[in-house]
């Protein structure tokens, strides 16, 4: 029986400054049945505080326990291992790690860095990698939907680093299975349980499934055509988020 649903962000409740059509009246459906609802993101532009703002600003209700960001999941795994991060990140993320204490046990940080991703960032990436640091990822998406348009996320920036240093990279946002289930600490939800909403049919929905979870795929934000084709089992693609939480309270009530 489903019991929860963790739901991503950009592209599926809204774009930019637009609230995408239905998305108030489905998380509304969500806290009536009574399902936990968490929010996930591989946004790596914005502090927690800032997509805690324009959620609020959206007019969607979330705490910032409800709230799990890839971000959040690497500060936590550099914490508890006392890793020093090199940042190529973009500068408004430098925050979200400014409570690190500095240990000597260099590793290499990439978010999605936008402008801030040059020739000298990514070569003393590059040089402190070769010395043997290792590089952690807040994912390997390959764009993002931004004003009507694709742009390359950090995927591209994380390939390039691998490839050069001939190493691979310790993934802790999406589509990594460990991510979905720390999304799920303190819950008492199991992933068999859970079903994941995103527009994203590599880091949301296959990255949910790969976790033990189901997945919906919604034909908004990156969705592209023929995407729906790479679905298997416990995936199924629909419209947008209305028609995704429709399927969800319709399952639930038959079983």
């Amino acid at each position: 029986m489903i019991r929860g649903v963790l739901c991503d962000l950009v592209g599926v409740l809204y774009e930019g400054h637009t609230v995408q059509p239905g998305a108030h009246a489905a998380l509304a459906a969500l806290e009536r049945a009574g399902l936990v609802v968490r929010y996930l993101t591989n946004t790596t532009r914005s502090p927690c505080t800032a997509i805690l703002a324009r959620l609020q600003a959206l007019g969607f209700r979330v705490g910032p326990e409800a709230l799990f960001t890839a971000p959040r999941a690497v500060h936590d795994h550099l914490l508890a291992r006392g890793l020093e991060p090199l940042l190529i990140t973009h500068p408004d993320l430098a925050p979200e790690f400014a409570d690190l204490p500095p240990t000597g046990r260099r590793c290499v940080v990439i978010g999605d860095p936008g402008e801030a991703a040059d020739y000298a960032s990514l070569n003393a990436a590059f040089r402190l990698l070769k010395s043997g640091a290792p590089l952690i990822a807040m994912g390997r998406n390959r764009y993002f939907q931004e004003d009507g348009a694709l742009s390359l996320d950090m995927g591209p920036f994380v390939a390039l680093l691998e490839y050069a240093a001939e190493i691979e990279a310790c993934v802790l946002g999406k589509p990594a299975p460990a991510f979905f289930e720390a999304a799920l600490a303190g819950t008492g939800l199991a992933p068999h349980e859970t079903v994941m909403i995103g527009d994203d049919v590599e880091a949301d929905v296959l990255g949910a499934v790969a976790a033990g979870m189901r997945g919906i795929l919604v034909r908004t934000g990156k969705y592209r055509a023929g995407d729906e084709r790479r679905l298997g089992r416990g995936a199924l693609c629909v419209a947008d988020v209305g028609e995704a939480v429709r399927e969800i309270l319709t399952a639930r009530d038959t079983r």
